[in-house]
């Protein structure tokens, strides 16, 4: 099996600003314009308030409520109404996609879905970044895949479900794929009581891969048995041993500035899962 991090959300280069920590602690994973999507950010709802004013907020205006979204993955059901059959899912494509095939990512393996956070603050009637709030890059969203379906060459109305999907607006991309999450997570010592995808409610010390003094947000702290070694295989994209140090507790990452899946075998690293699983415990 497989631990994938997968990069997804605002950043400084797809968005241009990162997505929101509210006062409250609740994290809100912005998803990247995208103007082949049939979805714009005012009709995207989280816990009943609409997202486009607040990305117009938080990018002045850059990015209008009628800016369409890449609403990817797709892990929480009442943000859009829903066709009969609709399962959470997430799609991928062209390069990535390929990366992900080479690795033998299929069913029962697990994404951990981080992206660039900050936090904010309303104020005079409006939404902005913290004047002392530091990014940082954090895990946001869970999912086990049930199933891979590809779209290469599917025709319209296949999945009639999906149709509102970024990806089934980009049949002309091959290595085009989408992800159906399990319905019910299936990791060992968990039982089947947890979904099978889903978001992390609010900030958590434990789901933030920055480390707490770094001047980086790519500067990550991971747990002790991430580090490389003994014949593992290192974390897709990671292979440099440069990037890699051993802490006393931890392992320090200086992860790569581009890259959207990061894959981890889970048999080299026996403890990668049950820490997932764990976190997704605690967080759902």
């Amino acid at each position: 099996m497989k631990l994938i991090l997968s990069r997804k959300g605002f950043d400084t280069a797809a968005g241009g600003v990162p997505s929101p920590i509210l006062p409250d602690g609740r994290m809100i994973a912005l998803p990247i314009p995208d103007e082949r999507s049939v979805i714009p950010y005012g009709e995207i709802t989280h816990q009943g308030e609409p997202l486009g004013p607040l990305v117009a907020d938080l990018t002045r205006g850059r990015i209008a409520p009628d800016t369409r979204a890449h609403l990817d993955p797709d892990l929480v059901a009442d943000s859009l109404p829903r066709r009969p059959g609709w399962r959470l899912l997430f799609g991928q494509m062209g390069q990535a996609q390929s990366h992900l095939r080479n690795q033998g990512v299929g069913p029962g393996d697990v994404f951990l879905f981080f992206g660039l956070f900050r936090r904010v603050e309303h104020l005079d009637g409006a939404w902005r970044f913290g004047a002392d709030a530091r990014p940082c890059h954090l895990l946001w969203g869970w999912m086990q895949v049930g199933e891979v379906l590809p779209l290469d060459g599917v025709p319209a109305g296949a999945y009639g479900w999906a149709d509102y999907h970024p990806h089934r607006q980009r049949g002309d991309v091959l290595h085009n794929v989408l992800y159906l999450a399990r319905r019910r997570l299936e990791l060992e010592g968990l039982g089947t009581t947890l979904p099978g995808a889903g978001i992390f409610p609010g900030y958590s010390p434990e789901r933030r891969l920055t480390a707490p003094d770094a001047e980086r947000v790519s500067a990550w702290r991971l747990p002790s048995w991430f580090h490389p070694g003994e014949g593992r295989p290192p974390l897709s994209y990671h292979a440099d041993p440069t990037r890699w140090r051993r802490q006393a507790e931890h392992t320090a990452l200086q992860a790569v500035a581009r890259g959207q899946e990061f894959v981890l075998d889970a048999e080299a690293y026996p403890e990668a899962l049950p820490w997932a699983g764990e976190l997704i415990r605690r967080g759902a």
